[in-house]
């Protein structure tokens, strides 16, 4: 298949059949201090569809952290329109937004955010317990989570028992736990060795094998290749959306 590559990408042009998961319409944000405007992410039209693996890739400072906070609701735009699944989330109230992030989306952060007095069972299982859930289902889902990262045997171990690599396959199954509708991955393998970096890698392009639906902000060129859809950012704005070869 040839490489895509273009400077203005189609809303449409990577349809496969799938629905579209996200959907942004000029989408802005701009932070202001000391009375000086700094526009982070200008006018960003972007699809993400149901099963699609995408990077999120860029220098620093243009603007891939901005948007993957408001992808995950921890940030709102300044201006544009945010769909998930079908919902216009962009200007929800905060309850609203935290409870839509608790059902719909599964984070990986770059520094684990392992609570240390937890086991790493209770750590997975917490995400469920401010959902709500019963015991019995709670224990179902951590236990097919921890499986899934081929952590199991590690249940009862606090994070500061485990390698760097072990503790983000620990947050991986915690953000894999609710069944949420998109994985999204700040920088995964920032905190890690490059053998590390390379397993958590793989498990994500197994994870997304069997249908997960994966967006990953990365500086690293080579974990980029990894997705079969690469976005590029600078200075806020889209400026190639590329699928692989």
């Amino acid at each position: 298949m040839a490489t895509e590559t273009t400077t203005a990408p189609s809303r449409d042009a990577h349809s496969n059949g799938s629905s579209t998961l996200i959907h942004l319409d000029g989408v802005t944000k701009v932070f202001l201090t000391d009375e000086v405007e700094t526009h982070a992410l200008s006018g960003i039209h972007l699809d993400i569809r149901t099963g699609e693996y995408v990077s999120i890739a860029g220098p620093s400072g243009c603007g891939k952290s901005t948007l993957l906070s408001i992808l995950g609701l921890l940030d709102t735009p300044s201006g544009g329109s945010y769909t998930l699944k079908g919902t216009e989330v962009a200007n929800l109230s905060f309850p609203e937004r935290a409870r839509i992030r608790n059902r719909e989306i599964g984070f990986i952060f770059q520094s684990f955010n392992l609570i240390g007095d937890l086991t790493v069972y209770e750590n997975v299982e917490l995400p469920l317990t401010y959902r709500g859930m019963p015991a019995g289902e709670r224990k179902q889902f951590v236990t097919e989570a921890l499986e899934r990262v081929g952590m199991g045997h590690r249940a009862k171990h606090l994070p500061s028992q485990l390698s760097g690599g072990q503790q983000q396959r620990v947050a991986v199954a915690r953000a894999l736990a609710g069944k949420p509708a998109i994985l999204l991955a700040d920088e995964p393998t920032g905190n890690l060795d490059s053998r590390n970096g390379e397993a958590v890698m793989d498990l994500l392009k197994e994870l997304h094998a069997a249908g997960a639906t994966i967006c990953m902000v990365t500086h690293d060129q080579r974990f980029a290749e990894h997705a079969d859809r690469t976005v590029h950012l600078f200075d806020g704005r889209v400026v190639e959306d590329r699928m692989a070869a």
